[in-house]
């Protein structure tokens, strides 16, 4: 009963979140909410112990993808929107040959380079990918009605309820993989690959699988962010946008799920609060590494480990 109490306050206090916001608050938190779901899914590749910097370049494959699929097929955009996860999915295992030949700094190298690749063949390409300028007037959300609410999908708190639908779904099954005995074979690979390798586990095959699932999950993401701002390009999934999700994570923490979400949340409203408010957000890139190097010095287990002191001590008698 309690935690059915905690879910209906929960939902209560996510349907009246965009109400009382400006509109650009409003997008702000349209995007939050689709971050939210690449830097959980980037989270389910660090389980096996790789760090990758293309992670958001696979968002722009989803992207990509799913306004492909929508422009020049006339797929429904729920369906391209999938269709561009699992794209992203496919491609993360075809690039698994290559980059798990490498482990620990030269995967990371080497994933920053496979993304590089996929950008410039975008900027390479007037046709399909639009070349630098990318891909204008992508196919927004249709429009429908549930009872006496009209979802109107220009408007960024229909579209806000929608991503919260999706993203919601999506952490459920993150979540229901970590615990399963695939998931907790995924932190045997990290903690214990040589004890897990003896045992049977095949760890290129769980690397790729984690790997493929986490890409499958950042495509939704690009899709879902692609049909909602209806135009995408190479620059919007550069090494920048990578930089900021790997401090997310490392300042949420990633030894739990909540971790990074934790941390979007928090530097999301560093940012667009006190950064835009204070005229420092051309500094951002800065002051996020200063962070990021803060964090990693004072407080390497991330914010995450802030919320256990506080719940621990509580515990306490």
């Amino acid at each position: 009963m309690r935690n059915f109490l905690i879910f209906l306050a929960g939902a209560a206090a996510l349907l009246a979140l965009p109400h009382g916001l400006s509109f650009s608050q409003q997008e702000i938190l349209v995007f939050l909410t689709i971050n939210i779901l690449l830097v959980s899914s980037y989270r389910l590749l660090t389980l096996t112990g790789e760090w990758s910097l293309g992670h958001v370049v696979i968002m722009g494959v989803g992207a990509y993808a799913s306004a492909l699929l929508t422009k020049k097929l006339g797929v429904y955009v729920p369906v391209s929107i999938l269709l561009g996860g699992i794209i992203s999915a496919l491609l993360a295992v075809v690039l698994s040959f290559p980059l798990f030949r490498m482990k620990g700094f030269y995967f990371l190298i080497g994933s920053f380079a496979a993304g590089e690749i996929i950008r410039l063949l975008w900027k390479r390409f007037r046709d399909p990918f639009g070349g630098a300028k990318g891909i204008k007037g992508i196919d927004p959300m249709p429009d429908f009605s549930i009872g006496i609410y009209d979802f109107d999908f220009f408007e960024p708190v229909s579209y806000y309820y929608l991503a919260v639908v999706v993203v919601a779904a999506c952490l459920w099954i993150l979540w229901r993989i970590e615990r399963s005995p695939v998931g907790l074979t995924f932190h045997a690979v990290h903690w214990q690959d040589k004890l897990a390798e003896a045992s049977g586990v095949n760890l290129r095959a769980y690397r790729t699988l984690a790997f493929s699932i986490a890409s499958g999950f950042a495509g939704i993401s690009g899709g879902l962010l692609a049909h909602y701002i209806g135009t995408i390009n190479p620059n919007s999934f550069d090494v920048e946008v990578m930089v900021f999700v790997l401090t997310w994570a490392i300042v949420g923490g990633t030894s739990t799920f909540y971790g990074p979400i934790l941390g979007c949340i928090v530097l999301t409203v560093l940012n667009e609060i006190v950064l835009r408010e204070l005229g420092f957000e051309q500094m951002r890139p800065l002051i996020y590494g200063a962070i990021m190097i803060l964090s990693i010095l004072f407080m390497p287990k991330g914010l995450e480990s802030v919320v256990q002191k506080i719940f621990s001590r509580r515990a306490k008698p």
